[in-house]
C-alpha cells in the first residue's frame, strides 16, 4: 500500500503534490469544526500509515494519545466559558465546552504535525528546489537543505550512539554516565555536520552553483492528468 501511495506521489507533478498539501493544511489549521476536524485527524493518521507503515505509525500515535489528554486537562484550567459547569477548581469553573475545546484543539495540532511528516515523505528536495529555485534560490535551497538536514543527523546520531556502545564507551548505567555519553556522542556528531557541511559547500562551488548562465535540468513534465488533479484540488 504504501508503495502504491509513494509511486502514485511521485508520477504526480511537484505543483499538483504541493497544492495538495497546501489546501490540506489550510482546512487543518483555519477550521475548528468538530466534523472537519475529526475528519482531518483520521485521513491525516491514515495517509502517514499508508506511507510509513503501521509500526511507526503507533510509536507517533504514543505522543499524540498524551497530548490530547494533556490539553484537554489542561485547557478548562484556562478557558472558563461555556454554558455546562462540569465543577468548580479553585473557585473557576470547569466546563465541558473547555474539554472539548481542548480536545480538538489538539486534534487540529496533530493533523497538522502528520500532515507535514506526509509533506516530507513525499515532497523531496528535489522537488522543493524545482518549484522555488527559480523564483528563491538561495532560501529554497536553505529549506531543502534543513529538511533533509534534520532526518540524516537523527540518522547519524543513532549510528554513532551504536558504535560508542559496541566500543564499550558506557561504562555503567547510571545517569551521570549516560549525560556525559550523549554530551560525547553530540560532541561528535556536530563535528561531522560541520565537515559535511564543508565539503557540500566545497562540491557546489566545483559545481558552478550561484554563477550566471548555470540551468539545471528537471525531469518533471506537466501532464493533462496533472492539470485535472490540480483543478480538483483547488475547487473541492
Amino acid at each position: 500500500m504504501a508503495g502504491g501511495i509513494m509511486r502514485y506521489f511521485d508520477r504526480l507533478h511537484p505543483i499538483s503534490a504541493f497544492c495538495y498539501f497546501l489546501m490540506m493544511l489550510l482546512v487543518a489549521m483555519l477550521t475548528m469544526h468538530p466534523v472537519i476536524v475529526t475528519v482531518c485527524y483520521l485521513s491525516s493518521v491514515t495517509f502517514l500509515g499508508m506511507l510509513i507503515g503501521g509500526r511507526k505509525l503507533l510509536s507517533s500515535l504514543a505522543y499524540s494519545v498524551p497530548l490530547v489528554l494533556m490539553l484537554a486537562v489542561t485547557n478548562p484550567m484556562f478557558v472558563h466559558r461555556g454554558e455546562t459547569i462540569l465543577f468548580f477548581l479553585n473557585d473557576n469553573p470547569v466546563t465541558r465546552e473547555a474539554i472539548v475545546y481542548g480536545v480538538f484543539a489538539s486534534m487540529m495540532l496533530m493533523s497538522v504535525f502528520y500532515l507535514c511528516r506526509c509533506y516530507s515523505e513525499i515532497m523531496t528536495a528535489d522537488k522543493f528546489i524545482y518549484l522555488f529555485g527559480r523564483a528563491i534560490p538561495k532560501l529554497s535551497l536553505v529549506l531543502s537543505m534543513i529538511l533533509a538536514f534534520l532526518p540524516k543527523m537523527k540518522r547519524k546520531f543513532r549510528e554513532i550512539d551504536e558504535a560508542q556502545r559496541a566500543l564499550g564507551i558506557y561504562a555503567t548505567e547510571s545517569y551521570v554516565d549516560r549525560i556525559r555519553s550523549r554530551m560525547r556522542v553530540l560532541s561528535i556528531l556536530l563535528t561531522n555536520s560541520f565537515e559535511t557541511s564543508v565539503e557540500t559547500a566545497d562540491s557546489m562551488r566545483a559545481r558552478g552553483y550561484g554563477l550566471r548562465g548555470r540551468t539545471s535540468y528537471a525531469i518533471y513534465r506537466f501532464t493533462p492528468s496533472d492539470a485535472m488533479y490540480l483543478l480538483f484540488t483547488l475547487a473541492a
